[in-house]
């Protein structure tokens, strides 16, 4: 499992603003995702949140990058794309990765990146955050990002 070796990520997020900007696609893994995210950022106090969402994970960028520049201290982005049998996988997945980093990089606001890139379903309910899950993505993007504002504070 991917996760394997991953940190515990305990902090203080009260009075942080964070942004989560989720995709639409794949309901059952991307409402695993979001719950994770809001476990995430409830255990580590942060009360004022906002969440948007778009329609898939090649516009999680744009979406993140408004909200960035709007003042929230971190920005959380959570989608998934699921490998078929055509490049569109690897372009999305390029799209997203790429322009989420360039916008925490410009911006100089965490981004927690939630995207799940995975070959096959299984793979991504695997990883949702749910009660049969092994990973809980949402919950590791969120608290990443509420721990790297705080170092940067």
């Amino acid at each position: 499992m991917s996760g394997h070796g991953a940190p515990t990520i305990s902090v203080d997020g009260r009075g942080l603003r964070v942004a989560v900007v989720a995709a639409s696609w794949h309901t059952t893994v991307m409402d695993g995702l979001l719950d994770g995210s809001r476990r995430g950022l409830q255990e580590a106090g942060v009360e004022d949140v906002r969440e948007v969402r778009v329609p898939g994970s090649f516009e999680l960028p744009v979406a993140a990058a408004r909200l960035a520049r709007e003042g929230y201290d971190a920005v959380v982005a959570l989608g998934v794309v699921i490998r078929g049998g055509t490049p569109h996988f690897d372009y999305v997945c390029q799209a997203a990765t790429s322009g989420l980093t360039q916008v925490s990089v410009e911006t100089g606001v965490p981004v927690g990146f939630g995207v799940l890139t995975c070959d096959d379903e299984a793979q991504a309910l695997d990883r949702a955050g749910l009660p049969e899950s092994q990973e809980d993505k949402g919950h590791e993007a969120a608290s990443a990002a509420v721990a790297t504002a705080l170092a940067l504070r």
